[in-house]
């Protein structure tokens, strides 16, 4: 072997490096470290005539990042410019070197998104329920002083909210209607009691699916509204100006939303119920041949308190879907992605709580007994 050449020497405590480590001896070089392995002991680096790049490269990732820095530590003899290449070589290595990723069994990982999860739901219930008492706390002290109702915006977003949105309840809770008649009569169909399919449509409605649509209907249209609106003026700066101009942007946007919600749906369910109940009588009249004064009869004898039940769940499911869909807006970041996805997550979290609330009240009217 020539002295020019790279060699690795091993004695008994330490392990030299000696010869030329350099592009020139590449493959030699290659060949060598694939023969030794890794030294346990210490390393000797003075020994070495001629370093560039290369073979300080391949040093590296023989030793390894962490031992070679620990060697440069300890060594007395290399030469002062070869000490500095690998120190700045080790350096570079460092910034390249992807980070660790550690195992994680499936179960922690789990576990660990599941935390996650759930501490980001109690940091928005918290942050949903600091909005619902800003939003209750401008409520009472508007009312207090009636200089500063918005009736014109009161009007605007009862018009907007309510009465465009009569249409598609209507549509919407007719056809439900209808669907519940016939699942009844084929059900029903089967004992001989059609006559009760009646019965089922009007309870059905009254209690539930009267309230129920119209707020799912407000969740995906009106809700949605509200976050896009007041976003799209956070996006353009509109808020801040309303601010700098001494206006209380909860008590000019999100008040009159509320309480045009507060209003409206309640009037949209009675029109929810009414749909519902005429498209059973429509199929109870053409399919089941109950007379129109039969079916009015029957529903005649239906408690009031079925219809109240109902609509005591109207201001509850208005209020939830006004300020969740006015909170969405004021979390917008600023662009118009926010915008979207903020819009979007209001009609979720609108539809889930109704849904939620729904299932709470059902609860707790069959446990009081009514």
């Amino acid at each position: 072997m020539e002295a020019a050449e790279p060699n690795i020497r091993r004695e008994k405590t330490r392990t030299v490096l000696s010869g030329q480590w350099t592009l020139a001896h590449h493959r030699l070089l290659k060949q060598l470290l694939v023969r030794e392995t890794p030294p346990e002991g210490g390393v000797v680096l003075g020994e070495i005539s001629a370093l560039d790049t290369a073979g300080a490269t391949q040093l590296a990732n023989w030793l390894g990042i962490e031992r070679l820095e620990r060697v440069l530590v300890e060594e007395e003899g290399l030469q002062p410019e070869r000490k500095a290449l690998l120190q700045t070589l080790l350096k570079a290595l460092k910034r390249e070197a992807p980070p660790k990723v550690e195992s994680v069994s499936p179960v922690i990982e789990f576990l660990t998104l599941l935390g996650q999860q759930t501490e980001q739901l109690a940091r928005h219930f918290w942050q949903l329920s600091g909005f619902v008492g800003l939003v209750l706390q401008s409520m009472f002290a508007i009312l207090l002083r009636p200089s500063r109702w918005r009736v014109t915006a009161l009007v605007n977003q009862i018009h907007q909210t309510g009465l465009n949105a009569v249409p598609i309840v209507a549509l919407l809770t007719f056809l439900v209607g209808a669907v519940v008649a016939f699942l009844g009569a084929t059900v029903l169909g089967e004992f001989g009691a059609e006559i009760y399919t009646v019965n089922l449509v009007a309870y059905s409605f009254l209690r539930e699916f009267g309230v129920l649509l119209a707020a799912i209907l407000l969740a995906g249209r009106t809700a949605s509204a509200f976050t896009a609106q007041i976003g799209s003026m956070k996006a353009n700066e509109e808020l801040d100006a309303l601010r700098t101009l001494g206006l209380n942007p909860v008590e000019l946007l999100v008040i009159p939303r509320v309480l045009a919600l507060l209003i409206t749906l309640p009037l949209l369910t009675f029109v929810a119920v009414m749909s519902g109940l005429t498209g059973g009588a429509l199929v109870a009249l053409v399919s089941l041949d109950i007379p129109l004064g039969q079916y009015l009869g029957i529903l005649a004898d239906v408690p009031l308190k079925h219809y109240l039940v109902g609509l005591v769940k109207a201001p509850i499911f208005a209020f939830v879907v006004a300020v969740i869909g006015c909170m969405e807006g004021f979390r917008v970041s600023g662009s118009a992605e926010s915008v979207g996805r903020h819009t979007t997550s209001s009609v979720v979290q609108s539809i889930f709580m109704v849904i939620l609330l729904d299932a709470i009240a059902a609860l707790f009217f069959m446990e009081m007994g009514w």
